[in-house]
């Protein structure tokens, strides 16, 4: 049991106080609701480029990383399509170095020209290294076009286009971060040794007077069912063809989504899994094969990627896969089977949970799902998953006109 305070300041800034008196650190977590999914179809990129313009510095701190180390802290951050993530260690007894730099960069990031200019390149070059130029790395960009035609998870938290980013304008970056980097868009997540009477202290002095926002009040355009299968066939220059398919399945917030992780698990989370022992072991077709979804918070897409064995043809590997997924729709699977995979999640998280970095994330996380309580009932929910939800999930899932898949070869 995890055990959490929380209050809300009068700006709308929620603060969750997990108290850790068996370590010298601290833990600040800051938690926007924003992601890429949040971002204008002709302007994407911009809350991942908002991750490096945080690390910039702010008005009054030129910059963010020497006071914190100064303090012997750590700090680091990351975007998703769902949210932006912010967070810092640091000995206890300096916690109030965090709260001072999390609440200056709230208050009054530094824009500029510069600035802007900067991390742009950055990005740009992020773009180039690990998406363009590197083999298979536009395989996500042209799966997520292929798999939603509304959505906005159409486009990865890189952004869609390069051009995007190239063409930001100062003003651009300036609405975007009013319109979504406020106290009423945000989490306070603050773990460790700490006292809830002396966060509530800190977080009133360093956070209270930041202009609350309006709350972000989220109108997505959502995925429609599909029902016609959808192939693209792409040639690269790349060592080995793939194979890659994906299958839309059930938000975050659905019970759905605890059968389907669990799924995942059966068929490609690891050596043991079906379809490794199957065709990489048994049938050599593969020299690798995994399924696994993103846990995205809106629907998502469940996704087997393998890479071929040379001399295997699309075809035969292709056939080798439907195979394994009519045996899990077909025949229900065993207790054992479905135990051994349930005892996998709960070492996963009970693991996660000896962090105290972890243990902060995933107290903002189920805060911003709308329920801090769930860090304690998630484990509850996987055991409650039967063999016959395994096979009815999997039915759903595996329909022939919900799939989405591309042939990836090898060549020009």
């Amino acid at each position: 049991m995890i055990h959490f305070e929380q209050f809300v300041l009068q700006n709308g800034l929620k603060v969750i106080v997990h108290e850790d008196h068996s370590t010298p650190m601290a833990v600040v977590d800051v938690m926007y609701d924003v992601g890429a999914r949040d971002e204008d179809p002709g302007r994407t990129g911009f809350a991942h480029l908002f991750e490096h313009l945080m690390f910039g510095g702010s008005v009054n701190i030129p910059t963010y990383d020497e006071p914190l180390q100064a303090a012997g802290g750590e700090n680091n951050a990351y975007t998703t399509n769902d949210l932006t993530n912010y967070y810092c260690q640091l000995p206890a007894e300096n916690i109030e170095t965090a709260f001072w730099l999390e609440s200056d960069r709230m208050l009054s990031l530094a824009f500029g020209d510069k600035s802007l200019e900067v991390q742009r390149k950055v990005v740009s070059e992020e773009f180039k290294e690990h998406y363009l130029n590197k083999p298979y790395g536009d395989v996500w960009h042209k799966m997520r076009n292929l798999a939603y035609t509304t959505h906005p998870y159409k486009w990865m938290t890189i952004g869609a286009e390069l051009s995007h980013i190239e063409n930001a304008s100062l003003n651009d970056v300036k609405q975007f971060f009013f319109k979504h980097y406020t106290p009423a868009n945000a989490i306070l997540v603050v773990a460790g040794q700490v006292t809830t009477g002396q966060v509530k202290e800190l977080a009133e002095k360093w956070f209270a007077d930041i202009p609350s926002g309006n709350k972000y009040i989220r109108n997505l355009p959502q995925e429609p069912k599909q029902h016609t299968a959808r192939l693209l066939e792409v040639h690269a220059k790349v060592p080995i063809d793939a194979i890659y398919k994906c299958w839309h399945i059930s938000p975050r917030l659905d019970q759905r989504y605890y059968i389907t992780d669990l799924l995942s698990e059966i068929l490609g989370g690891g050596a043991s899994s079906r379809l490794y022992q199957s065709l990489v072991k048994e049938k050599q077709l593969f020299s690798n094969i995994e399924c696994y979804h993103f846990g995205t918070i809106d629907a998502g897409v469940l996704t087997i990627d393998g890479k071929l064995v040379k001399g295997v043809s699309m075809h035969d590997a292709e056939a080798a896969i439907e195979e394994e997924l009519e045996k899990i729709k077909s025949t229900a699977i065993e207790e054992k089977e479905l135990e051994k995979v349930k005892n996998k999640t709960e070492s996963l998280i009970a693991f996660e949970d000896m962090s105290l970095m972890n243990r902060a994330n995933s107290l903002a996380f189920y805060t911003l799902l709308g329920d801090t309580s769930m860090i304690n009932k998630e484990l509850q929910k996987y055991q409650s998953v039967t063999p016959a939800d395994i096979k009815k999930e999997a039915i759903s899932i595996f329909d022939p006109g919900n799939s989405n898949t591309m042939y990836y070869y090898a060549g020009n």
